[in-house]
């Protein structure tokens, strides 16, 4: 295993958290009362190259005005280019999308964008919960091994192809593939649509 992938994942995993802290999102969130958790790929330990954060956040009705209040927060800081909002409420995901472009100067001569995606979902709809059971069933399966398989793979995974964190995880934790080569191959057999399950 390459210690530099390692280091990479590492270190983002570090920047994620202390965007997590400047941009307070868990207290903008909390202030109107909901309930607020860390999904996808930064809680698994899994993030690379993709400079994603995923919260899922929960109240007992969905109030749009409450919902932009809490963005609004986040929003302030001049860090965050651009926002956009999904209202999902009347469908069956029965949910707020929000999408949000966090700017990091790192240094001149580095620019990240990092993409935040904050989903409001109503208590006890089907989603509750449902994203944080799949975090955990991963994390239950992870071994340093597997770890490492799935950084590599994502590491070698160009940057125009488009994946989704669970193809990798499925992938590597269920059918046990390897290398990028073998992933690609195993992803050409499958026909995805909407969530993917795991």
């Amino acid at each position: 295993m390459n210690d530099n992938i390692i280091d990479i994942s590492l270190n983002n995993q570090k920047k994620a958290f202390n965007i997590i802290k400047e941009l307070d999102i868990e207290d903008a969130f909390e202030a109107i009362g909901a309930r607020v958790n860390l999904v996808g790929s930064l809680k698994m330990g899994l993030l690379m190259k993709n400079k994603d954060i995923d919260f899922h956040v929960y109240t007992y009705s969905l109030d749009i005005e409450k919902s932009f209040l809490a963005i609004s927060k986040i929003a302030k800081n001049k860090k965050i280019e651009k926002v956009t909002y999904t209202n999902l409420i009347d469908t069956d995901e029965h949910c707020i999308e929000w999408h949000l472009s966090y700017r990091d100067d790192c240094n001149a001569d580095n620019i990240e964008i990092w993409k935040i995606d904050i989903i409001h979902i109503l208590e006890g709809s089907y989603y509750d919960g449902y994203f944080e059971k799949v975090s955990d069933d991963v994390i239950n399966m992870l071994t340093e091994d597997k770890r490492n398989t799935i950084l590599k793979i994502k590491y070698e995974t160009p940057d125009d192809i488009k994946i989704i964190g669970i193809e990798y995880y499925k992938a590597v934790l269920k059918y046990n593939v390897q290398t990028f080569e073998e992933f690609i191959k195993w992803r050409d057999k499958q026909s995805f649509s909407g969530i993917i399950e795991f």
